[in-house]
């Protein structure tokens, strides 16, 4: 089994809990062939989710990986949502996954308000704020899904213009172009005959 690595956490341009996100999303099987889950492996779930729990030294358990795992789903959900409706039904579930969790405002000795949990799952808690985090920083519609149908690994699009469509241009960029050329190119044989 490959082991767990992220191309993002790597990119100073990503701040640290977007390359978070993003790794915990590509831990879903995805691409052709399908990858397996990673949070199937005790210690690359450890690894996966160390951002979110920095202070847990065992595996997590199958309930927490359970919770986890219907966050992350909806989450993807919300990403490959392609009409303003499917994005609010997918939002709805994000919410409705976290209705275990409480929160309590609070606020840092400088003023700033911040939200701490009180009840529920603490990983799904801090998955959840660090999603809130990205929303409200306006760094959420920076999450893509790679253009690719054939790869749909998460990616940070850092272009200014934010219409990166691949995750990498080199690998799926090339490949989408390519096969696009030769499409048309057998199309205009085709029909020139």
């Amino acid at each position: 089994m490959a082991t767990h690595e992220s191309q993002d956490t790597a990119d100073p341009r990503i701040p640290a809990p977007a390359a978070a996100i993003v790794d915990l999303l590509n831990s879903r099987p995805h691409a052709t062939p399908a990858l397996p889950d990673t949070l199937d492996d005790p210690r690359q779930a450890g690894a996966i989710l160390s951002p979110f729990d920095p202070t847990a030294e065992d595996a997590p358990t199958p309930v927490r990986l359970e919770r986890v795992r219907a966050v992350r789903d909806h989450l993807i959900a919300v990403l490959a949502a392609d009409t303003p409706a499917r994005t609010a039904q997918a939002w709805t579930m994000v919410t409705e996954q976290g209705n275990e969790l409480t929160f309590r405002q609070t606020f840092t000795p400088d003023g700033q308000p911040q939200l701490l949990q009180v009840s529920g799952d603490p990983v799904v808690g801090r998955i959840v704020l660090t999603v809130a985090e990205l929303v409200n920083a306006s760094t959420w519609s920076r999450l893509r899904i790679c253009g690719n149908d054939m790869c749909s690994r998460v990616f940070y699009d850092t272009t200014r213009s934010r219409t990166q469509r691949w995750h990498s241009y080199e690998i799926c960029g090339n490949r989408t172009n390519v096969a696009a050329y030769r499409a048309r190119a057998r199309g205009s044989r085709t029909s020139g005959d």
